[in-house]
């Protein structure tokens, strides 16, 4: 077996391509043909959809909806609205497994398991509400059997109507609009309120196509004329209003109040067959609903007008500002009210409100929907909230109202009132509704309008005088946290500097709560958010004491934003800010045991860019030190650990490239990173083992280049089956391509690594066939390369090569041909073990190539070229052109063999 000899100028300058010059730049980009390419878009297929154009041509060509078909296409917007509320009404008010009754409906006895509570769930419920269950012979039913009777109820209407008994179907209908009575379930009404007005609608809609039936079809059937959407009383025939009339009748000799006005109300389209103007009645109906003695009663009857009215064609909005106005009225003698007035809420004034609040806010969205400014201003009359501007404390409002009043109001109005309505807010100071909540709103609908900037600074001056008494973070939060924004906005410095001095004091008075770290947390965000330089951040006042009070997750949040923040600008060089970002990383990785696994996956890939975008300039000595306190500091991050390592090698060739080498430096370097490596985990171990004796040999260490090659080809014996596969094989060849250049050492053999890297990859079972016959095959070229007289590159000059070691030295060719022979009998053992047909037929090219490429095809190697490429045709088409080349390649070189070894196959 002999090396075929190379001469790597010649095959380099046979090879190379002619140069010529070029009249652009390859990847410079072609001017723009518009004209062209309009034309090629216009004449290509008219069916294509282009998503970033169809929006264009398509809008204009789409035909339009037919007016039959509008619900389909989107729906009435008052009913969708109306069912959204509905969902967002019976999450809001969460109902626990039992529901308490201060008596059991007959209605529900006749499925509903009721019982009376035993002496042990008494007790326990006790401790959490005493006066609730105080009284004895309390009911409870389980919400789910509430539910289903409820749908038992539904079906037995529906049932009993489908056989014409529409006298049972009213009698149940308001045996279930009675069910609203009851307020003592408490948190359990708003969904009862869902549960039963569901019932109402439908008994509407049956009474409604029942009536409508009746004034298109006589009895047998024949059509007398179909009714249009907006069809006028005196089209309706004398049998149609009649039965109109008789079900008003029978719904006003109900002798309950709250579930007749619930009936008429749930009819309340029906009026429009016998009346013009069918909204009339709501102003009787709002009458009726003052008659309710409850609060909670009252003020859902008066939700569910506010939805049965838009199902009329048109209606004035005045019944809806008398509503809002009863139900201030009612609040207000709520809230001024002796406890033991308040019946089954007379512990419990908050709970009362919380579950009136949805109404109002409900209420206040019909209102103001769609109102023009002139109409604005006449509601705001009848409110009474402009009848005395000048002396705030004397007009009638009530905190809950006010805050839905102020979150509905046209921008506009709010722009141009904002100052009386901050007067509003503060002379309007009750238990209904967090007074600071009302601030913080204002300042949110502040912020969406544009308000002149002395108005903003006028408003901002008194809010601060206004929460500057707030001993509460949480409140002070609440509100700044609403006006940081227009703070930032219009540089207003001085409040800025107000804010921040507020919050340490405060922060600093005790310890802060979960929900006042999430609002820190917001308005941290915002102010981040706002500045482009991290240190103009940092020069504010207060801002590292607030910093410092910050704990737990919202910590970890602003830590890592402002991490990623100073890595915007590029490299970081400021030594008080590597100072300080150092600290928040430290922060962020030993909070990491209470984080979960992607959190700490984004928290080390930032500090590892921080620590790489670091940037010491020409005091490297600093920079080392730098990373050696991220080694002692952040032990968890892997990742972290290789950007050290990069970050040292980086620095070393650095040292290399000064105009003083410092040597001892770039051996600190070089040792730092062979002392970290061991502690990185995986595949990667092996790739900076590598990187680092390179950067080694740059610098001339060569015996820490053998021993880092030798600590690399170690940490494979541990491995097991790599998850990147192919990355290890062409870190492996890439190894192979760096020893050329590595000079051989007396006291081990020639061939020490070579035979150490095919000792451990025969070993080892994990490596396929497949892998073993990539690998070989570098070994067989790396072992042909050695043997040459001239080496085909080297990186440092100064550093011999073994062309120049071991010049003329028989005794270290023929190690070099003893290892090849042992290489190349595992190679050919390691193609005919692949069982893949396809795959065996690459392999064997592979080797051939390799050993033509390599050896002096003796009469041996040239019949096992042969085997090979006999294996290659079995297994690949003869079209292949990696076959046909290796055939000319062999042909090449045993001319006497080119009759044997036809390309035509």
């Amino acid at each position: 077996m002999e090396f075929r000899s190379r001469d790597y100028r010649t095959e380099k300058e046979s090879h190379a391509l002619p140069r010529l010059r070029a009249d652009a730049h390859p990847l410079s980009p072609p001017p723009p043909l518009l004209q062209q390419v309009n034309v090629v878009v216009d004449a290509g297929n008219a069916d294509f959809f282009d998503p970033l154009r169809g929006g264009i041509n398509n809008d204009a060509e789409a035909n339009p909806p037919e007016p039959g078909n509008l619900n389909e296409v989107a729906g009435d917007p008052p009913m969708k609205e109306w069912t959204s509320f509905r969902r967002l009404l019976m999450q809001r008010f969460p109902v626990s497994k039992m529901v308490s009754l201060s008596s059991m409906p007959d209605v529900l006895m006749r499925s509903g398991k009721s019982h009376d509570k035993s002496s042990t769930s008494m007790h326990l419920e006790e401790l959490d509400d005493p006066q609730k269950f105080a009284d004895e012979g309390v009911k409870v039913i389980t919400w789910q059997d509430y539910v289903s009777r409820l749908q038992e109820l539904k079906d037995e209407i529906t049932r009993s109507w489908l056989a014409d008994d529409r006298v049972t179907s009213l009698k149940l209908s308001i045996k279930v609009a009675k069910l609203l009575v009851d307020t003592s379930v408490s948190e359990f009404y708003p969904t009862l309120f869902v549960l039963v007005t569901d019932i109402m609608d439908m008994i509407g809609d049956l009474v409604w196509k029942r009536i409508k039936q009746k004034a298109e079809f006589t009895e047998d059937g024949t059509l007398l004329c179909n009714l249009a959407e907006n069809f006028e009383a005196s089209s309706i025939c004398a049998d149609a209003k009649e039965t109109c009339y008789n079900w008003f009748s029978k719904i006003g000799a109900v002798q309950d109040l709250l579930p007749r006005i619930y009936l008429e109300m749930a009819l309340l389209p029906c009026w429009r067959f016998l009346l013009d103007q069918p909204t009339d009645s709501l102003q009787r109906l709002v009458m009726m609903t003052r008659g309710l003695g409850d609060p909670v009663a009252s003020a859902y009857c008066r939700l569910y007008m506010a939805h049965c009215a838009q199902k009329l064609p048109s209606h004035d909005i005045g019944y809806l500002v008398t509503c809002v106005n009863d139900l201030r009225v009612i609040l207000t003698q709520a809230l001024a009210a002796n406890e033991s007035t308040l019946g089954h809420f007379k512990n419990n004034k908050k709970l009362q409100i919380s579950l009136m609040e949805p109404t109002i806010e409900y209420i206040m969205k019909c209102i103001f929907s769609g109102l023009s400014q002139r109409r604005v201003n006449e509601v705001l009359s009848e409110l009474g909230l402009l009848k005395n501007q000048k002396n705030f404390e004397t007009v009638p409002c009530v905190s809950v109202v006010l805050h839905h009043l102020l979150k509905e109001l046209p921008i506009e109005v709010v722009s141009s009132n904002v100052v009386n309505i901050l007067h509003l807010i503060e002379f309007n100071k009750d238990t209904s509704f967090h007074q600071h909540l009302n601030y913080r709103l204002l300042g949110f609908r502040l912020y969406e309008g544009k308000c002149p900037v002395n108005i903003v600074n006028a408003v901002l001056d008194k809010v601060m005088q206004i929460i500057v008494p707030y001993e509460s973070l949480d409140e002070y939060l609440s509100v700044v946290d609403a006006y940081v924004d227009l703070i930032l906005q219009n540089h207003m410095n001085n409040h800025l500097d107000i804010i921040l001095r507020g919050i340490s004091e405060r922060a600093s008075n005790g310890g802060i709560t979960v929900d006042e770290m999430s609002s820190l947390q917001s308005l941290l965000m915002k102010l981040l958010s706002h500045f482009e330089c991290l240190e103009d951040v940092f020069c504010l006042n207060h801002f590292p004491e607030i910093l410092d009070v910050m704990h737990g997750k919202s910590q970890d949040v602003v830590f890592l934003y402002i991490l990623n923040m100073a890595m915007r600008s590029g490299h970081i060089r400021d030594p008080t800010s590597i100072q300080l970002l150092s600290e928040i990383s430290q922060a962020l990785h030993d909070n990491m045991e209470f984080t979960n696994k992607d959190d700490d996956g984004q928290v080390a890939r930032s500090v590892s860019r921080f620590v790489h975008m670091v940037d010491y300039g020409t005091e490297m000595e600093s920079h080392l030190a730098f990373l050696v306190d991220c080694r002692a500091n952040f032990g968890r991050f892997n990742e972290l650990k290789e950007t050290l390592v990069h970050s040292s090698n980086s620095l070393a060739i650095q040292s290399l490239k000064c105009t003083k080498k410092d040597l001892s430096f770039f051996k600190s370097c070089v040792t730092f990173s062979e002392v970290t490596i061991p502690s990185i985990s995986g595949q990667r171990q092996f790739d900076l083992f590598l990187e680092t004796a390179e950067v080694a040999f740059l610098g001339g260490l060569v015996s820490h280049v053998d021993g880092l090659i030798d600590s690399g080809i170690g940490c494979l014996h541990g491995f097991r089956t790599p998850a990147d596969v192919e990355g290890l094989v062409s870190s492996i060849r890439k190894l192979c391509s760096f020893l050329i250049m590595v000079p051989g050492n007396t006291s081990v053999p020639v061939t020490y690594f070579p035979n150490n890297l095919y000792t451990l990859i025969s070993s080892q079972s994990w490596f396929d066939p497949k892998m073993r016959t990539r690998i070989f095959s570098a070994i067989l070229l790396l072992l042909t390369t050695l043997s040459q007289k001239t080496m085909p590159y080297h990186a440092n000059t100064q550093i011999p090569g073994n062309d120049m070691l071991y010049y003329g030295d028989l005794s270290y060719k023929q190690e070099l041909v003893s290892l090849s022979k042992v290489v190349l009998e595992n190679l050919l053992f390691a193609v005919q073990e692949e069982p893949s047909q396809a795959a065996r037929g690459s392999m064997a090219l592979e080797a051939c190539n390799c050993i033509a490429s390599s050896f002096l095809l003796s009469n041996e190697l040239s019949s096992t070229c042969l085997k090979l490429i006999g294996t290659a045709k079995s297994c690949l088409s003869a079209q292949d052109r990696c076959l046909q080349s290796t055939i000319q390649l062999v042909n090449k070189q045993l001319p006497d063999f080119a009759r044997t070894m036809s390309t035509s196959v």
